[in-house]
């Protein structure tokens, strides 16, 4: 184990939520560790390219990021890439340790994110950000008038379509089941839509294409009869998974593994919030992310003055 470190808050992920909480943790006259495994940035560095964030018109994921990050740092911010092994949140000074070090703390904001639930299928990989999105409302607008497929079940699946049904000349949705496990309402608005054509007892095999996405090979699993799908685009709604597992126990969650936070980000435990994806929450995009990370750090500020 390594040396402990002190400072006010600790911050575990380096996403959008993250290091907005970092800047604003850093702006509120608080020193603020962030905690990130991986890369900074987040899944904002798979897009291509962002259009729907507020004042700027385009810009790619890894250049958002990497702006994030220089404005983060340049407020006084530490981002350090070290991986979350242990924590101790049951008293006044929260503990979190790494495989590199320990450090004890004031506040804990987690903003540890998801990952997308993948296909697994060959090209799925290969053609991400050239035609395989995992975020409908994040890329919709690309494949204005052309032809998509949606495979999934669930809520996000039936809102997936619908929302590219406005978008796309015609939208396939993929489903593995003979009926939706979605809202009813969800599921009567896609029955209802021209546009939008049914796929049941189907699942994919391979994405397609050359440069981009040209297709989709799928198998009905009843008939074992293969087909290919002449489409542009392909969105997977077939799940997230919370980086939450560490936290059971301690955090309150909800079934599905997302901390149990409302828009004060307040988990159960005094000192502790959650920010972005990680969080329950109705709308995971990238500028809901960043407002939970502002809110956050406000919240952790406030916590620690009190003290």
């Amino acid at each position: 184990m390594g040396e402990t470190t002190k400072t006010d808050i600790v911050i575990i992920g380096a996403g959008a939520a993250g290091m907005t909480a970092a800047v604003y943790a850093a702006r509120g006259g608080n020193s603020a560790i962030v905690l990130e495994q991986n890369v900074h940035g987040g899944q904002i560095v798979n897009t291509g390219e962002v259009e729907n964030y507020p004042a700027i018109l385009s810009i790619s994921g890894v250049e958002f990021a990497g702006n994030l990050y220089e404005q983060a740092t340049s407020h006084g911010a530490d981002i350090r890439y070290e991986k979350v092994t242990g924590f101790d949140f049951s008293g006044p000074v929260k503990v979190v340790e790494t495989d590199e070090g320990r450090y004890e703390c004031k506040a804990v904001i987690l903003a540890n994110g998801v990952v997308k639930r993948k296909l697994e299928v060959p090209g799925e990989e290969k053609f991400q950000g050239r035609g395989v999105s995992y975020c409908a409302t994040c890329d919709g607008g690309f494949f204005r008038g052309k032809r998509t497929a949606v495979v999934g079940g669930g809520n996000t699946a039936l809102e997936d379509a619908l929302f590219l049904a406005n978008l796309c000349q015609e939208v396939t949705l993929i489903h593995r089941r003979d009926e939706f496990r979605g809202d009813a309402h969800n599921v009567k608005a896609v029955l209802a839509r021209e546009n939008i054509r049914i796929l049941y007892d189907t699942i994919p095999l391979e994405v397609l294409g050359d440069q981009q996405v040209t297709g989709l090979k799928v198998q009905n699993k009843k008939t074992g009869e293969e087909g290919e799908l002449a489409v542009d685009g392909v969105f997977v709604a077939v799940g997230q998974i919370p980086q939450n597992e560490l936290f059971r126990g301690a955090v309150e969650m909800d079934e599905s593994g997302f901390v149990a936070a409302g828009e004060d980000t307040k988990t159960n435990i005094p000192g502790v919030f959650a920010a972005g994806d990680t969080r329950q929450k109705l709308v995971r995009q990238l500028v809901t992310a960043a407002a939970d990370g502002a809110v956050a750090a406000v919240m952790a500020g406030s916590y620690i003055f009190s003290l």
